[in-house]
């Protein structure tokens, strides 16, 4: 082992990686350590995506969580709905507030739907509360359990609109009843 020698290969070998460890440490890209900087910071549409979820929890957790387990909203939405909550920050923890973005549009409000005060005006009952109770006939009566079906859909139909107006009126009259009663 006294005569041990340098050859050429060896020597280009042991160039070769002298070049590429200096190169690496001293002359990295500016993505390569972004794209390392990205890792340890959370997408804010993250952030909202858990926050609209799980509206009880504080953003700067949410973040620091993501920040922790690499970004995964899976991750995170687990640790939430197994129960365990989501460690608190270290004081140091400054997070990244997020710019706000033009792009950004909330969204339109929706129209607003025709508000009816009761049963009474959507059914346009108005004229019929003010009629006495009319007594059914007593062949119902002996029948209470059965049930009336058209034979066509459209009997069918008009009778459970009737059925429909007729239970309206009988709370509508109990209703009254009891104001009446309450008053007295």
């Amino acid at each position: 082992m006294a005569d041990q020698t340098l050859n050429v290969p060896s020597l280009v070998v042991a160039a070769v990686l002298v070049f590429l460890s200096v190169r690496y440490f001293f002359f990295s890209s500016p993505s390569s350590t972004q794209a390392a900087s990205d890792r340890n910071t959370a997408n804010p549409a993250h952030i909202e995506q858990i926050a609209q979820m799980f509206p009880q929890l504080n953003r700067r957790d949410i973040q620091w969580d993501l920040q922790r387990n690499g970004g995964s909203v899976q991750a995170t939405t687990e640790r939430v709905l197994s129960g365990r909550s989501l460690d608190r920050p270290p004081p140091s923890f400054q997070p990244i507030q997020p710019l706000p973005s033009s792009s950004y549009t909330a969204p339109a409000p929706l129209p607003p739907r025709p508000s009816h005060p009761d049963l009474i005006a959507r059914y346009k009952l108005e004229s019929r509360i003010s009629q006495p109770d009319v007594p059914k006939p007593e062949v119902e009566e002996e029948k209470p359990n059965a049930p009336e079906w058209g034979k066509t859909k459209a009997e069918r139909q008009s009778l459970l609109r009737q059925r429909k107006v007729e239970m309206v009126l009988a709370a509508r009259r109990r209703f009254e009843e009891k104001e009446r009663a309450g008053k007295q």
